[in-house]
């Protein structure tokens, strides 16, 4: 678990899709977590580890959800 000793607490990053506005998404690592928020609703956290949210990630590039949209 090389990546998860390696990483440190951190504070809530948006993505730079976002631009200006305040309705993004934020990530940050806290105690070898990967922590994902909304910005308008910053009380709901989810919280998962970097396998996890790295297969996600890859699925969505792939579009193995795109039936859903």
């Amino acid at each position: 678990m090389k990546c998860e000793a390696s990483m440190r607490d951190s504070m809530w990053q948006k993505s730079s899709y976002s631009g200006a506005s305040n309705e993004c998404v934020e990530v940050r690592t806290a105690d070898g977590a990967v922590e994902l928020r909304e910005s308008d609703e910053g009380h709901l956290i989810l919280r998962t580890n970097l396998a996890a949210l790295a297969a996600l990630l890859h699925g969505i590039k792939a579009g193995e959800f795109d039936h859903h949209a």
